[in-house]
């Protein structure tokens, strides 16, 4: 990273583009010890390159949820290495975590997670706040993001003056305010009717087309479908890792 840092800019700009958002090398996670042992990922190795549209898929238990969590930096793993964005994440300590998923990681929740009595708009801009914008600057940046969704005329509603699929695209714009280098989808579709479902994935496939990197995490093969590559998850371990015949590569 240091060389990085005192390249020229047009050097740094081309490392950049060329560098994985996501890289795991070896990566496992084991819960418990000897008989009670669990290896939730066994050696898994993954490059999400910029730009990419990915679906993580598998029954439960196969390892796909913790993968969300080592990926989001919500979880260390017990051996192996994640980069992400080319930062070595087990070199950070909690508050350096903090700033990687506020900076560089946008999460889309199945349960939407808005805050209730709060207006569209200042869910949105939320994740500012934390970054300390100032507020006029937070709620012209969460108006752009709410416009870039098709939900500027719902600015000014609480979460329960919008159907479910008008909240999910409310999350959707609060992941993408800060301009992160990834949007993480956690089953983002899980919550809503079949017709809110392909609209949420109509966005992502706009997003994607737009440049966004999306790694979204889905039990179903029609969601996963709609993805520009696969990967499969069993027992802790990546089976498949292809593009679907029905996905927009």
């Amino acid at each position: 990273m240091r060389e990085l840092e005192y390249a020229r800019p047009a050097a740094r700009a081309a490392a950049h583009r060329s560098r994985p958002v996501i890289a795991l090398e070896d990566v496992s996670k084991v819960y418990g010890q000897g008989e009670a042992e669990v290896r939730a990922l066994d050696g898994v190795g993954l490059s999400i390159g910029r730009g990419e549209f990915v679906a993580i898929v598998g029954a439960s238990g196969s390892g796909k949820s913790t993968m969300m969590n080592i990926i989001g930096c919500l979880d260390a793993p017990t051996g192996g290495k994640y980069l992400m964005d080319g930062i070595a994440t087990g070199e950070l300590d909690e508050f350096q975590l903090a700033q990687i998923r506020n900076r560089k990681i946008g999460f889309v929740f199945q349960s939407f997670n808005l805050i209730p009595r709060t207006r569209a708009v200042d869910n949105v801009a939320m994740p500012l706040a934390y970054r300390k914008v100032g507020r006029r600057e937070r709620h012209a940046l969460a108006l752009e993001a709410l416009d870039a969704v098709g939900l500027s005329a719902r600015a000014g509603h609480l979460p329960s003056q919008l159907s479910g699929g008008q909240q999910q695209r409310v999350a959707i714009a609060r992941a993408l305010v800060g301009e992160p280098v990834l949007l993480l989808a956690d089953e983002p579709t899980g919550a809503l009717d079949t017709r809110s479902s392909h609209e949420i994935l109509d966005l992502f496939d706009a997003l994607h087309a737009r440049g966004r990197t999306i790694v979204m995490i889905t039990h179903e093969p029609e969601v996963a479908a709609r993805a520009q590559r696969v990967v499969r998850m069993q027992d802790g371990r990546i089976v498949e890792d292809s593009a679907p015949s029905g996905g927009s590569a």
